[in-house]
């Protein structure tokens, strides 16, 4: 039986497993797409009442904006941020916080 300590990291552990399961399903229709998870959960500093944020990264905007609109609808994630490949690697690359 897990400690009560232990039963955050179990959800957390949980809820990454459920959303790379859903992301895997949610991009296959969709090539040169990715998604990244940012925020709380990324950290590791969530709770109950945390948002799911994560980028939506497609060749065109376009496709990033579909990709963007499918996740939430997937109940994949509340906020999702749709970037073309180019904007991401400008953000990668600078001190943006993302």
């Amino acid at each position: 039986m897990p400690t009560l300590a232990a039963i955050p990291e179990q959800r957390r552990k949980a809820r990454l497993a459920d959303l790379r399961h859903g992301v895997v399903a949610a991009v296959a229709g969709q090539p040169n797409t990715e998604v990244w998870l940012f925020g709380s959960l990324a950290r590791g500093d969530w709770n109950a009442y945390s948002d799911v944020d994560l980028l939506a990264i497609g060749p065109s905007e376009p496709a990033a904006e579909a990709l963007a609109d499918a996740l939430p609808s997937a109940h994949l994630g509340d906020d999702v941020l749709p970037l073309t490949h180019e904007r991401w690697h400008e953000l990668r690359s600078s001190e943006h916080p993302y």
